[in-house]
């Protein structure tokens, strides 16, 4: 118990941290967001399909931009996140837009205990996972929430992305959930120049135990694909080779960046 206090309460304070930064970058864009643009890419597009009329739980929302999106598609939606600081921010804009989009402040393992409805769509993506050091119980909330016939949706990066150093020129982690990674920061991936020191704890996860963890809960698994291109430019040394795709310069199209997941809960 006492090392799950400690990395939930260092992940927090590292997220409150950067709230204010990555809402005024130019990464998240918030203000072409409150203009009306969309923050949700084709990878994910593609697998959700017509959102209109469904209920989408959005889990590690941040500070809510792809929730308000579905809302803004005619979903109802429920973004869930460890930062409190997040969370407030998003319920500001939620409620400055005008949008069917609320907010719950919680860390993903206790969620049942603070949402009470079954939703239509789960959701999650882009650096979420390996936040968790235990897929088993994220798998299990995803299976919770779901009605049945429900679709769970994710894009992340690939777990071969996490195992190089920051500038790429090595393998320095392992592929495989071997221990914790503790971590110390400058900066953050939406501006690499902020003046901001945050620590954090994170973990690897092999796709076989993503996939896996997702079937022993019950879901069926409907898609897996993989990318060699990231919708974001959010690692160093990398070069956009189309508009809006990313991937590392010296690696080409040679290693996965991202992964997509569809299943659904019989």
């Amino acid at each position: 118990m006492e090392e799950k206090l400690d990395y939930i309460s260092i992940n927090k304070q590292t997220w409150n941290d950067k709230t204010d930064v990555h809402i005024g970058s130019e990464f998240y864009d918030n203000e072409g967001f409150l203009k009306g643009k969309s923050t949700l890419n084709a990878i994910e597009l593609e697998l959700l399909g017509d959102v209109k009329g469904k209920k989408i739980l959005h889990l590690q929302c941040h500070f809510g931009q792809d929730t308000m999106t579905f809302a803004r598609m005619g979903a109802s939606a429920v973004g869930v996140d460890l930062s409190d600081k997040a969370v407030q921010r998003a319920t500001e804009f939620a409620n400055q837009l005008n949008l069917d989009a609320t907010f719950v402040c919680c860390d993903i393992y206790d969620a049942q205990q603070h949402i009470e409805e079954k939703f239509d769509i789960v959701f999650t993506s882009y650096g979420t996972i390996g936040w968790f050091p235990d897929l088993e119980k994220w798998a299990n909330v995803i299976a919770h929430f779901l009605k049945p016939n429900g679709r769970f949706v994710m894009a992340d990066f690939h777990p071969v992305v996490w195992m190089y150093d920051n500038d790429f020129k090595e393998v320095f982690y392992s592929y495989f959930n071997i221990e914790p990674i503790v971590e110390e920061e400058s900066g953050t991936y939406a501006e690499t120049q902020a003046d901001l020191q945050t620590k954090s704890v994170g973990w690897n996860h092999p796709i076989s135990e993503i996939l896996n963890s997702l079937l022993q809960s019950g879901l069926e698994l409907n898609q897996f694909n993989e990318f060699d291109y990231s919708p974001y430019n959010c690692f160093n040394e990398m070069e956009e080779f189309e508009a809006g795709k990313f991937r590392i310069k010296a690696f080409g199209n040679k290693i996965p960046m991202v992964y997509s997941i569809l299943a659904t809960k019989k």
